[in-house]
């Protein structure tokens, strides 16, 4: 389970965005995700559409995807290829891991969110920095990392918020201007030999679950292999037996199963919520007696345990009975095996060459306030249908691969 979870009293870092060290860090990204992402190269697309944006002096919020944890470091490249620093709302974790990440995270403009309970300082700082316009602000509505470049999972509702809040604001100002949404997707393109590249880490994920080497198998078929005895492990670890049914029964059913009992005993109800917000609402519950303290040893452990459960949900979540259906794309058996790597072992290897492309969406306007006539927030629904396109659109980016190590 990756340390995404204090138990120390939370406390907001602000941005503290300062161009000297946004060039430094942006051209360090560079580096950094050849190195450590194996992303090699990258080009742009609908950069038009945000200067149009950032000229007409508009606040101005990023929505991205977000497939893999390299995204805002190409937010990061996004921000060069425009000329201004952004901000980025990102987990409080992250700036707990060292002075040194801290102190650069502040520097490019990111700042704390609290994902374990409601963070007014960090709603605050976002609206004000649109109604401001210092920079564009960019925000991951999805939550997490999926490791699914062909599918959008449910997007959490705090942009058309943040977005809104920021618009009325300046609604009231004495020269009125807008605050528009851009909804960004990134989409990554492998260019290099699958089977070699994804053999040795099946080896790898096989051993692990004591299975032999199954390199007689066609990748596709041996990648489903190792999924199905993953799931397999699970089902035994929390039913007590392997299952029956259709995997596509199987995997709604384990996370009921997980998150079903923990609702219950939290009383946090299920609703009609998607997971994340489900995992959310139980986190919120379950650490605050953490960090007041007193709690005995085996309740500590014991809740521990559950936030290990809560992992698990979030990891099953973001698998697909389909994804792998039909012929799929090298980049779904790529993902599909980087994420049965970073489920058991929390990282996962880097595999250049990447191709990235990042696609700016359209300028979706917030209104100062939502029309409460209609079931859905429209602003919502309209960043997750331009997302949804651009996810289409990008599909038919790939590219002639150029010379390794090029860069764009």
């Amino acid at each position: 389970m990756q340390n995404l979870i204090s138990t120390q009293p939370y406390r907001f870092v602000p941005p503290r965005a300062n161009v000297f060290w946004w060039r430094i860090i942006v051209w360090w990204m560079q580096r950094q995700l050849r190195k450590s992402d194996g992303v090699t190269t990258w080009e742009f697309r609908g950069l038009d559409r945000l200067r149009a944006s950032l000229d007409a002096g508009s606040g101005v919020l990023l929505a991205s995807n977000h497939s893999r944890p390299c995204d805002p470091s190409m937010m990061g490249l996004l921000s060069k290829e425009i000329g201004r620093p952004f901000h980025a709302m990102a987990s409080w974790h992250l700036f707990l891991q060292g002075r040194v990440q801290r102190f650069l995270l502040q520097r490019v403009g990111a700042f704390s969110v609290y994902r374990e309970g409601m963070d007014r300082e960090s709603l605050k700082c976002a609206i004000r920095i649109l109604a401001e316009t210092q920079s564009p602000l960019v925000i991951f509505p999805e939550g997490i990392v999926t490791r699914n470049n062909d599918r959008l999972l449910d997007l959490m509702d705090g942009v058309s918020f943040i977005a809104r809040s920021a618009a009325k604001q300046r609604a009231a100002a004495a020269k009125p201007s807008k605050v528009v949404v851009h909804p960004v997707f990134v989409r990554y393109f492998f260019e290099g030999d699958l089977t070699a590249t994804i053999s040795p880490v099946l080896e790898k994920t096989e051993a692990r679950l004591s299975l032999q080497a199954q390199g007689r198998l066609p990748l596709r078929e041996r990648i489903i292999k190792t999924g199905h005895a993953l799931l397999a492990l699970k089902e035994t670890e929390y039913f007590g037996s392997l299952q029956s049914g259709r995997v596509r029964e199987r995997l709604p059913r384990l996370l009921e199963h997980v998150l079903g009992p923990l609702e219950r005993e939290w009383n946090t109800g299920r609703g009609d919520q998607d997971t994340m917000s489900r995992v959310k609402r139980l986190r919120t519950a379950i650490l605050p007696d953490m960090v007041r303290g007193g709690l005995t040893e085996a309740e500590v452990a014991r809740r521990w345990r559950q936030f290990a459960d809560l992992y698990f949900a979030q990891q099953l979540y973001c698998y697909s009975a389909e994804y792998l259906d039909g012929t799929p794309t090298p980049e779904r058996l790529l993902e599909t095996v980087d994420r049965y790597e970073e489920d058991l072992t929390d990282k996962a290897t880097a595999h250049p060459p990447l191709h990235a492309v990042i696609s700016v969406g359209e300028a979706i306007e917030a209104a100062p306030t939502r029309d409460r006539g209609t079931e859905n927030d429209p602003l919502a629904d309209e960043v997750q249908r331009q997302l949804g396109i651009l996810l289409e659109e990008s599909k038919t980016c790939r590219r002639i691969p150029r010379p390794a190590g090029e860069i764009t």
